[in-house]
């Protein structure tokens, strides 16, 4: 059976984020579904206040809630110098059929999001 690439998981949680900033009135000024290359999203709340988002897809059983502290120093000092928000949506991926498997093309997956957290 053939994994998910670490693309394939990204852009799987790509879409969940991007589907829940929709929801909550985000509008996008720019995507960026390369993986590793931050900001994924540059959007502007209701408010139209800058914003930018850190995608950051994880294999059960890593802590999606933890961002990854490396990419998250570099990002918000970018941030501060184009004074943008940043927030930081984390996305673990499983088999649904069992957490100590890969994600195969051919399974199904569960997906562990609790929101994204404003980081600045």
């Amino acid at each position: 059976m053939e994994e998910l690439t670490e693309q394939e998981l990204h852009q799987i949680a790509m879409n969940h984020v991007g589907k829940d900033l929709e929801k909550k009135g985000f509008e996008f000024i720019a995507v960026n579904s390369q993986l590793k290359k931050h900001p994924q999203f540059v959007c502007v709340d209701t408010q139209n206040r800058l914003h930018f988002v850190m995608v950051q897809a994880v294999p059960y059983p890593i802590n999606p809630d933890e961002p990854n502290v490396l990419f998250v120093e570099t990002f918000i000092n970018h941030a501060k110098a184009k004074n943008a928000k940043v927030l930081f949506a984390g996305v673990g991926i499983a088999n649904a059929e069992d957490f100590e498997k890969p994600v195969y093309v051919s399974s199904d997956y569960i997906i562990n999001y609790n929101g994204y957290k404003e980081l600045l």
